[in-house]
């Protein structure tokens, strides 16, 4: 389990803070955040993909938040191992989310490694 400590954690965290906080008003934010929106139509549409049960838009924010930030790290970034990528997802839905987000986020972003090792 990651302390929090961990510096790239804490990255994470800020990330998904300002990921979460841009839903609901325009703020000055990171160059990885903006990255990362600059990227939002095609991983909300893996998302989808990955998710059809869940419309994008119904998606509890905190969770789409978290799914963005990891679909960016797994298909753009790739700068580390998918394992430690979800494993550091789900770690992020046990602190922020839902009982039920750690297991929704592991098993959305399942779905999108299969997908991208397809196309």
């Amino acid at each position: 389990m990651k302390t929090s400590q961990d510096p790239r954690h804490k990255k994470r965290q800020i990330i998904i803070q300002e990921l979460f906080s841009l839903q609901f008003h325009q703020q000055k934010v990171s160059e990885k955040t903006k990255t990362t929106i600059n990227h939002k139509d095609k991983i909300d549409a893996l998302i989808q993909k990955a998710a059809p049960d869940f419309p994008v838009e119904k998606i509890n924010q905190v969770d789409l938040a978290i799914l963005r930030l990891a679909t960016y790290e797994l298909l753009v970034e790739q700068k580390e191992p998918q394992n430690v990528i979800i494993d550091e997802a789900v770690e992020l839905a046990k602190e922020y989310g839902n009982e039920t987000s750690p297991s929704f986020i592991n098993g959305v972003l399942g779905q999108i490694v299969t997908y991208a090792k397809l196309t």
